[in-house]
């Protein structure tokens, strides 16, 4: 049993809907240890690396392994990124439980593309064109995503609006560097021979 006498899963289920609708009291719901950073960042990566594995298995080669380590990059980077910001902010004590928190929430935008992809069906029955609708959806899963991430930057790291503006930018922005930049790289030295 966790805090309160219920179970953690329970806590975690609850802290990430209250925060998917943007109520701080979720916060609460998460706890601030080593462990729980853990335990909320084992299921991102097990589910790539088995998929990273099994394309391996059937002959993927070093396209898989890319795409694996690349994944790597994308999970690693925003808590590594956040740690430094908190530091530099003096908001180090309120990280952990940030941490936590904002890995249980990538959950959360999954679960938003449910309502969002049947809402973009209904608009192509209703005569939308797909080439407008499928951005349309997209540009409101990345929306959401984007508020998410602010929203728990402020709220978790106790920050004025500007610093987790800059926090939600620099992380999205360094993330998609250090996994594109790789790939930038290697296709302009294939491209130039050498």
């Amino acid at each position: 049993m966790g805090r309160n006498g219920k179970p953690p899963a329970g806590r975690i289920v609850r802290g990430l809907l209250l925060l998917a609708t943007f109520r701080a009291a979720g916060l609460a719901e998460f706890a601030a240890t080593r462990q729980a950073f853990l335990n909320s960042f084992a299921p991102l990566i097990a589910f790539p690396l088995v998929g990273g594995l099994l394309m391996l298995g059937s002959g993927g080669g070093l396209t898989a392994l890319g795409d694996l380590l690349a994944t790597a990059v994308a999970l690693l980077a925003p808590p590594v990124l956040s740690h430094a910001f908190a530091v530099a902010w003096k908001r180090e004590a309120l990280w952990l439980r940030y941490a936590v928190a904002f890995n249980w929430c990538q959950w959360a935008v999954p679960l938003a593309a449910i309502p969002v992809l049947v809402g973009v069906g209904v608009l192509i029955q209703g005569g939308m064109p797909t080439g407008t609708a499928v951005p349309l959806a997209m540009l409101l899963l990345a929306g959401y995503g984007l508020a998410l991430q602010w929203f728990l930057a402020r709220r978790g790291l106790d920050l004025p609006r500007w610093r987790a503006t800059l926090l939600v930018l620099a992380m999205n922005v360094a993330t998609g560097l250090l996994v594109i930049g790789p790939r930038l790289l290697l296709a302009s030295l294939i491209a130039g021979g050498g």
